[in-house]
């Protein structure tokens, strides 16, 4: 599922805040391991490219959590984070890319893209997500 222009319906939105210090402390304490288990490879090198990595991460946790939020689902239990993916195309927000069960559900939502919007801060970092049919 990929972010079309010609989706229009909202189906449902998602919210997400976490703090940065959070994400770091995960980092910091399990290193490349948490990072693999959540983030793609090519998220990885995104993140870790950035000035501020932590941060981005953090938008980046906040952007998986928002679009769980806006397929209007708990996320299954043993989910992988990355059923969700996030794809930069130049210098907008990430287009997420739905894989296994979660592309199962958008599927039977009728969900055609997921808008994603980022924004953080040196302590916080929040994503919003609309789910379009």
């Amino acid at each position: 599922m990929r972010g079309e222009p010609e989706a229009g319906r909202t189906i449902g939105v998602g919210t997400h805040i976490v703090e940065c210090l959070r994400i770091n402390n995960l980092i910091e304490r399990h290193g490349e391991g948490f990072l693999a288990r959540v983030f793609s490879a090519e998220e990885i090198r995104y993140c870790s490219s950035r000035t501020q990595a932590t941060q981005q991460y953090a938008a980046f946790w906040a952007a998986k959590e928002a679009t769980v939020r806006a397929l209007q689902i708990e996320p299954p239990r043993g989910m992988s984070w990355k059923t969700v993916e996030l794809q930069m195309r130049g210098s907008g927000n990430p287009t997420p890319l739905l894989h296994g069960p979660l592309r199962l559900r958008a599927e039977q939502l009728g969900i055609r893209a997921v808008r994603i919007s980022l924004s953080h801060c040196r302590t916080h970092a929040v994503a919003f997500a609309v789910a379009l049919g």
